[in-house]
């Protein structure tokens, strides 16, 4: 809904790598204008589509909307993105099902470029049911690629910089354009910056895309770091298609 400048590359993106890997995706674009009742109504009617295997519902939406009623809408079959109550509440039981892309995407990067969360610090910067509750909920479970020690906080939490540099691993998800300066992390650590922030380039004129942190200052720091964009954001698309992948074979009663 609406046009969101991250929303609309991502699903731009999205939609790319479906077509690349053979999956076909229908982009449903409706106006900032949508009532709650019409986003719901089209979500109920895709949910009884057979050939629909997996839908998503980009965020955020619009404040007139009830994020938790739209996702919780969704069938939890074809709840691709793991927003459904019911999937998020498996992810924090320790069973998961489908995970959520970015937190399992940031999962996934860690481990690929040795950065194993296993008997780590995690601390996570935002405490948003989209990347930092199921990240913190993923990282902590006592299983492969998690067994890590998370401290979550936020913009309201007291000493912050004295916290985000005791992590090994520091997640940035505050939605706060170069909000983590390079004295905010530890020297060593390995940091994923989740944050998608439109500003205006002073330089150009133009807007640009930045992340959450400071990427010339911390990089001078940190051990590993997520550029952006090029970073979380393929990882996430990557995760998707996996989830729907999984979603189709649930359907179809397919097993590994």
């Amino acid at each position: 809904m609406g046009d969101n400048p991250a929303s609309v590359i991502y699903v731009r993106n999205k939609a790319k790598a479906c077509k690349d890997l053979g999956i076909i995706s229908e982009i449903i674009q409706l106006p900032q204008s949508t009532t709650e009742e019409e986003l719901t109504l089209k979500v109920l009617a895709l949910n009884q589509k057979k050939e629909v295997h997996g839908i998503l519902v980009q965020s955020p939406l619009p404040g007139h909307i009830d994020h938790f009623r739209i996702f919780a809408t969704v069938d939890i079959n074809k709840d691709v993105d793991g927003f459904h109550p019911y999937n998020l509440g498996m992810l924090f039981s320790g069973r998961p099902r489908f995970i959520p892309c970015t937190p399992l995407g940031i999962q996934e990067l860690l481990l690929r470029s040795g950065n194993d969360p296993a008997g780590k610090h995690v601390v996570i910067l935002g405490r948003g049911n989209i990347v930092g509750k199921p990240l913190a909920a993923l990282l902590v479970q006592k299983a492969k690629g998690a067994d890590a020690t998370v401290t979550l906080c936020h913009r309201g939490t007291n000493n912050l910089p004295e916290i985000t540099k005791t992590g090994d691993i520091l997640v940035a998800a505050i939605g706060n354009a170069n909000f983590v300066a390079a004295e905010m992390v530890k020297p060593g650590a390995a940091v994923v910056d989740v944050g998608v922030n439109s500003v205006i380039d002073v330089a150009t004129g133009k807007k640009k895309l930045v992340g959450d942190v400071e990427f010339d200052s911390v990089s001078k720091v940190a051990s590993a770091i997520t550029p952006v964009p090029g970073g979380v954001g393929p990882m996430t698309i990557a995760l998707l298609l996996h989830n729907t992948l999984k979603a189709a074979e649930i359907q179809n009663r397919i097993k590994d």
